[in-house]
């Protein structure tokens, strides 16, 4: 057994190259072999958004504060809440981020393949944040 306390593990920045604005991702836990599955939690301030990007094995989202939004290639730019869960598939290319007034934020949990969990794409334009 294993308890990871709270605020043992430090916060870190979301780096520009993955997000536009200002993001702070907190691990919760690593996968730990022979498990694959890992998870953060990520506040995304006022307009701040990832990069499109896809997940090998598929990522969940739990939304516990603010408003949100998401978008899977080729949908609609579609509103998130606290309670929310969004379950992206494997491959599907998608992003999400917080509202243009309003914090967001969400643990994600995704596995681990290969040595990673996402592949990380051009930006968010403007335009299609906007949607």
């Amino acid at each position: 057994m294993d308890i990871i306390r709270s605020g043992s593990q430090p916060s870190a920045r979301g780096p520009a190259d993955y997000f536009t604005g200002t993001v702070r991702v907190d691990p919760l836990f690593p996968a730990n072999a022979p498990a694959r599955a890992l998870g953060v939690t990520v506040t995304f301030e006022p307009g701040a958004r990832t990069a499109w990007h896809t997940h090998p094995l598929g990522q969940t989202l739990i939304v516990t504060g603010g408003r949100g939004l998401v978008q899977r290639w080729g949908g609609p730019v579609e509103e998130i809440r606290p309670g929310d869960v969004v379950w992206f598939a494997a491959g599907e290319k998608h992003w999400h981020g917080a509202t243009a007034a309003t914090a967001m934020t969400h643990i994600a949990i995704q596995e681990v393949q290969d040595g990673k969990t996402a592949d990380f794409m051009e930006q968010v334009s403007d335009a299609q944040y906007q949607g």
